[in-house]
């Protein structure tokens, strides 16, 4: 008898090991397929880790074992989903974020190959292949012949170039129906030459690319210095090379700008990964890549996991952005599964970005990683940057936009110029209070404030996405006269059409870009000069090339000071220098202004000056005073219920446990404010060795036994946030 080892997703405990179940007759199974097998009174699917031969019967097996062994239902595939790579990956992943490893292999593949039970199968599409022209008789059939003679054609096609023809040529036996996969449009690779000359410090950074011995390339460049040339000359290198290429970045905003560079250079030998599209396209991507269709792909975060089996290069763009890391279970960060899939295939990752990480700048200048730099723009200096103090501004009446913005902003509309307002928040206003009580509405479900939504009149929850109508009466005193407090893009796109009447205005936050392929369309309107400014959230900070934007205008620039997160100051800091860089990137001159309260502040004052090695001394100061990253690994451990005795508990008692580790320092738990209707409370675990504070988290792990539907227990490695 043969018996596999299954991963599965347990619907209560949250355990990390496989389930036997026995191979029926007939059954062939090995590591990496899926199958579908029995739990408790239902079915559910999951991945084979093991097959394993004996001698004995079921019934004998079951006595030895201790339990009832029961048949696996069905093997889905006849072949592994997963390559040797991939499954290896999942297991190492499952370790570094202490995690199950039923959910990296989740996390590893589309919607349509997941090992869940409620999966929808792939598309399929119907096909007429031609079988006996000679039984064709009438002119119709025939002319449907001719077309047949020059290969296979959809069976909608043949359709609607002859109405019922398809059900007539099976019927006589002249065609045959069959159905396959949908599969996406792709052509030969193409690599093409730049139709430009590269500057003397690309063709250097490219040389010392090459030579390093490195695996880990720090390419640090200032905004408009020419990376992305960089990656495709590097990427044209693999492809003659006959070798893949992964080039990741961090936003969908991003994804079109990218393909478009890459669809110019390379043909259309590419794969699009990202999260906006749907199962089905996503699917239909993944399988370019396993069947050897393309050479390069270009995605968000997921496309990390595509199935490569001969990767040449890994590039990371702006590599400093939170979004490489997972914020739910497994809680990876692309970065780190990035480089370990390189260390597999032997080739080199290059992390760009004119503001790195401090982890990562701190590894280069260490030697860890090769650091690469870039010091010049293509075109023109750095934008000119200008402080406004807003504290000032509002005692001359200018609550929202200062008055040198408002004639910057005129100045561009005068010349034909483009200009980017950068607000990172979305809605109306940030809060609606009360006038008689002050009462301030917050998400019944979630310890913040509502957000107003002029457009829509509707109150929403940005954490669970919890929606009401703006019609209320106040229900602490019933009054129904409200203010609205604090600015959000819709606010900000009132005021500048009122200013500006004139103007051609696009604004792109997670409102405007809900309908698919919304990115885009915002971003080819703007660069085609269908509109005069570009008003937005973060999407907008970062990438994006247009080199007739001669002004950007940030509001609220310190908005992101006031949280608690280690990071604050070095978030604060990227999006400035990110979002000034948007600035005079053609032959024009570039004016940056950026609006702020606190324009004291070392984090504002070295962003205004673009000045990104002073920021890395200053902010280094405070990690080591803090014990905080790059100096200390750190591990997050939060307890979730909708029961807050039970959640606050748990959490005492684990931070008791804890402290008795003198490896590593203990601090908390701390109460976090609570969201989708659960308390939470967390411990933080600070130490010198990554190693260690992860065998003390697992050791700790396995030896609990909990009901998750009371206590959720969610356990991040290397938190980027600690709000």
């Amino acid at each position: 008898m043969r018996v596999v080892n299954v991963w599965i997703e347990h619907p209560v405990m949250d355990l990390n090991r496989t389930f036997t179940y026995a191979l029926k007759d007939g059954m062939n199974a090995s590591r990496g397929v899926r199958v579908t097998v029995p739990l408790s009174s239902r079915f559910v699917t999951g991945f084979v880790d093991s097959v394993e031969e004996n001698d004995l019967s079921l019934e004998e097996y079951s006595e030895k074992a201790g339990y009832e062994v029961r048949y696996v239902d069905k093997v889905i595939d006849e072949e592994p989903i997963l390559n040797a790579e991939l499954y290896e990956l999942g297991l190492w992943m499952g370790h570094e974020t202490v995690s199950p490893n039923i959910a990296c292999f989740q996390s590893m593949l589309p919607s349509k190959m997941k090992p869940r039970s409620n999966r929808k199968a792939s598309v399929q599409e119907y096909y007429v292949r031609l079988l006996d022209e000679t039984k064709a008789t009438s002119e119709k059939q025939k002319a449907a012949v001719e077309i047949l003679k020059n290969g296979d054609v959809l069976r909608s096609e043949l359709n609607k170039a002859f109405t019922g023809i398809t059900a007539i040529l099976e019927r006589k036996g002249i065609a045959e129906v069959y159905s396959k996969e949908k599969e996406a449009g792709y052509s030969e690779l193409d690599i093409r030459e730049a139709d430009y000359e590269l500057t003397e410090q690309q063709k250097a950074a490219i040389k010392k690319i090459n030579e390093s011995d490195k695996d880990v390339i720090l390419l640090h460049g200032l905004t408009g210095s020419g990376k992305t040339e960089v990656y495709m000359q590097l990427a044209a290198q693999k492809c003659r090379e006959g070798r893949q290429v992964l080039i990741l970045v961090p936003e969908i905003s991003l994804t079109p700008q990218m393909v478009s560079r890459m669809v110019n250079r390379f043909g259309h030998s590419i794969a699009i990964y990202h999260s906006k599209l749907n199962d089905q396209q996503r699917y239909e991507q993944y399988q370019l890549v396993r069947n050897h269709q393309v050479s390069i792909v270009v995605g968000t975060r997921s496309a990390v996991f595509m199935p490569f089996d001969n990767l040449g290069l890994i590039v990371l763009d702006e590599e400093h952005d939170h979004s490489y890391k997972q914020d739910s279970s497994p809680r990876y960060h692309c970065r780190d599964v990035a480089i370990h899939r390189a260390q597999y295939h032997h080739c080199k990752v290059v992390l760009g970005s004119a503001t790195p990480t401090l982890e990562s700048y701190a590894r280069a200048i260490k030697n860890v990683y090769e650091l690469v730099e870039l010091k010049n723009r293509i075109h023109q200096n750095l934008p000119s940057s200008h402080l406004v103090d807003m504290q000032s501004e509002m005692r001359k009446g200018n609550y929202i936009i200062s008055s040198v913005l408002e004639k910057e902003i005129r100045k561009r509309l005068d010349n034909h110029q483009q200009s980017i307002l950068l607000l990172n928040r979305r809605g109306y206003t940030t809060i609606m209070k009360c006038r008689k009580c002050g009462k301030v509405i917050q998400c019944p479900h979630c310890d913040i404030a509502m957000s107003y939504h002029k457009d829509e009149n509707k109150l929403k929850c940005h954490t669970c996405g919890t929606e009401m109508s703006a019609d209320m009466v106040c229900p602490d005193c019933g009054s129904n006269n409200w203010l609205h407090q604090g600015l959000g893009t819709q606010r900000l796109y009132e005021t500048i059409q009122e200013k500006f009447p004139e103007a051609r205005i696009l604004r792109m936050d997670a409102d405007t870009t809900r309908k698919k392929n919304g990115h885009q369309e915002i971003l080819e309107a703007f660069e085609k000069g269908e509109a005069d400014i570009l008003l937005g959230t973060q999407m907008i900070a970062k990438g994006l090339d247009y080199p007739n934007v001669t002004l950007v205008g940030i509001f609220n620039a310190d908005a992101l000071l006031g949280r608690t997160d280690y990071r604050s100051v070095e978030v604060t800091f990227d999006l400035i220098v990110q979002a000034s860089g948007r600035s005079g990137r053609g032959h024009s001159a570039g004016e940056v202004y950026i609006q702020a309260y606190d324009t004291h502040h070392y984090g504002i004052r070295l962003a205004a000056r673009q000045d990104y090695k002073s920021f890395f001394q200053y902010e280094m100061e405070y990690r080591h005073v803090g014990d905080y990253p790059p100096y200390k690994y750190l591990a997050a451990i939060s307890f979730n219920s909708r029961n807050e005795e039970k959640a606050k508990t748990m959490a005492w008692q684990r931070a008791d446990e804890f402290r008795k580790n003198e490896q590593f320092k203990t601090l908390g738990p701390s109460q976090l404010a609570r969201s989708f209707d659960e308390y939470k409370y967390r411990i933080v675990l600070k130490g010198a060795n990554r190693d260690q504070l992860i065998e003390a988290v697992w050791n700790w792990y396995d030896s609990i036994q909990f009901n998750k539907q009371q206590v959720k227990i969610q356990i991040d490695i290397d938190p980027y946030v600690l709000d």
